[in-house]
């Protein structure tokens, strides 16, 4: 049986994600920074749904990173057809305050890795009658957003590259899909280091990981372009497309105490 290779599994929606695949019996190649985690979570979803799992301890801001996991795949000889880029983290608070290597690495994660394992596994996904792309993007993908400036770019980059990689690929046996979440009760706001405002009205309207990794498979297998997981999120979404930029970019930076 073939594998689902995810990125950023060991925790958050990622590890959602593997636990909704592997109880539909789907093998797993889970990918990671944290070596702990990633044995702990392969041994626990091995033994519990019967399934194969093999793993890859990597920190995925060294620009080798892709090149490395495409290695790992080929020479373990491991069939893939899905491919979930799911790792990505924020940093919270104006642009200026952090180095230009932390906003680096952060564009490696959440842009440059997506694009490349694209690019490395798409013959490999060809292989197989059907074969699935999944992208997690972020509700932030919709507009600007003061505060997480560059963490908003880059999701807006993964959604644009998402929906254009789905349309080229649309003749072939690969579905993309990209699903944007909003807030999720994670470690990403603390790891983004976000201001108390912004953590209280983010859990105004989190769901849950698994909730959000419901979710995105089912898009997955459905073989949907582009998922905004939550209504309020959905609105959210329409009220940025239809309200000034200027009004949008105002509000947002208010919650991240942007001045």
């Amino acid at each position: 049986m073939p594998y689902a290779l995810i990125t950023g599994a060991s925790k958050g929606i990622g590890k959602a994600i593997a636990r909704e695949l592997a109880a539909k019996k789907t093998d797993l190649l889970l990918v990671a920074r944290s070596e702990h985690l990633l044995q702990e979570l392969a041994a626990e979803l091995s033994a519990g749904f019967g399934i194969r799992t093999a793993w890859l301890a990597i920190d995925l801001a060294k620009q080798d990173a892709s090149a490395r996991i495409s290695h790992w795949v080929t020479e373990q000889g491991y069939p893939v057809h899905i491919l979930v880029n799911n790792a990505g983290f924020g940093l919270g608070g104006s642009f200026e305050q952090h180095p230009v290597e932390a906003n680096r690495d952060m564009m490696q994660v959440n842009m440059l890795v997506p694009v490349e394992l694209c690019s490395l596994l798409i013959p490999e996904l060809k292989k197989h009658p059907r074969a699935y792309i999944l992208n997690i993007a972020s509700s932030a993908a919709y507009q600007a957003v003061p505060g997480l400036a560059v963490y908003a770019a880059t999701k807006s980059f993964l959604l644009s590259f998402s929906r254009g990689l789905q349309y080229e690929l649309r003749k072939t046996t690969i579905s993309v899909t990209v699903v944007s979440p909003g807030g999720t009760a994670t470690e990403f706001a603390s790891t983004a280091q976000l201001s108390e405002k912004a953590v209280k009205a983010g859990e105004k309207l989190n769901m849950t990981a698994e909730a959000v990794a419901r979710l995105a498979v089912k898009a997955m297998f459905a073989r949907k372009t582009e998922l905004i997981t939550g209504w309020l999120n959905k609105v959210g979404a329409a009220l940025v497309w239809l309200l000034p930029k200027q009004l949008t970019e105002k509000t947002a930076a208010g919650i991240y105490e942007i001045k």
